[in-house]
């Protein structure tokens, strides 16, 4: 399984808009973050718009932008023919006429932003991609659909917590775990981390200590 990240948290920026292509099932967390789900009347729904970057400044005098990339990668973010901006609860598409990775960003060129001064207007402004835009295969999971689930043992499904964010520190992503005596960290590592389940929650089998 793959998780993905893209803001993936009430507009908490996402690592990634899919932290793509780590195959660990374990890691199966795109890194798109973003509200995992928001109410409709009596029903719950999973947010079609998730984080996945910011526009942090502008790029020449042509109206270019660079943005920070929330993805598992700047390539993923790059790879958006469409963005979104959020403006009164509304989601406004942007095409995308042109992008390239920067470094650890991402510069675009946007569809009626012809000047640097139209650029400016944008800086700060979170961009948000369409998890329709996105195939994730079986067992791969958007970051933003996991946060707040429950953690629970995989022998007892005893609840030690929720998840409260995923990062990334180099060899592996690491759950940040929200439990009665404060925060906790587990390295999602298939020793500890035994199943996900979007539904239900995520299935552990921690060490002493651990989690308490």
């Amino acid at each position: 399984m793959q998780a993905y990240f893209v803001n993936i948290f009430p507009e908490t920026k996402i690592r990634s808009v899919v932290e793509i292509f780590w195959k660990p099932w374990y890691n199966s967390v795109n890194s798109l973050r973003g509200e995992r789900f928001a109410q409709e009347g009596e029903q719950t729904v999973k947010n079609q718009y998730l984080e996945c970057g910011k526009i942090i400044n502008t790029h020449g005098v042509k109206g270019a932008v660079k943005l920070e990339s929330w993805c598992d990668s700047p390539a993923v973010l790059a790879s958006l023919k469409c963005i979104y901006t959020s403006q009164k609860g509304q989601y406004i598409p942007v095409k995308v006429l042109r992008a390239s990775v920067f470094k650890q960003f991402v510069i675009m060129e946007l569809e009626g932003v012809n000047d640097i001064d139209a650029a400016m207007l944008l800086r700060g402004t979170v961009a948000y991609a369409d998890r329709a835009d996105f195939h994730l295969e079986e067992g791969d999971y958007f970051i933003a659909d996991l946060l707040r689930l429950p953690v629970m043992d995989v022998t007892t499904e005893h609840v030690y917590g929720t998840l409260k964010e995923v990062i990334n520190r180099g060899a592996s992503d690491i759950y940040v775990i929200d439990t009665p005596a404060g925060e906790r960290m587990m390295p999602v590592v298939d020793e500890f981390v035994k199943r996900i389940d979007p539904e239900k929650g995520i299935f552990v089998s921690p060490i002493e200590g651990m989690l308490d």
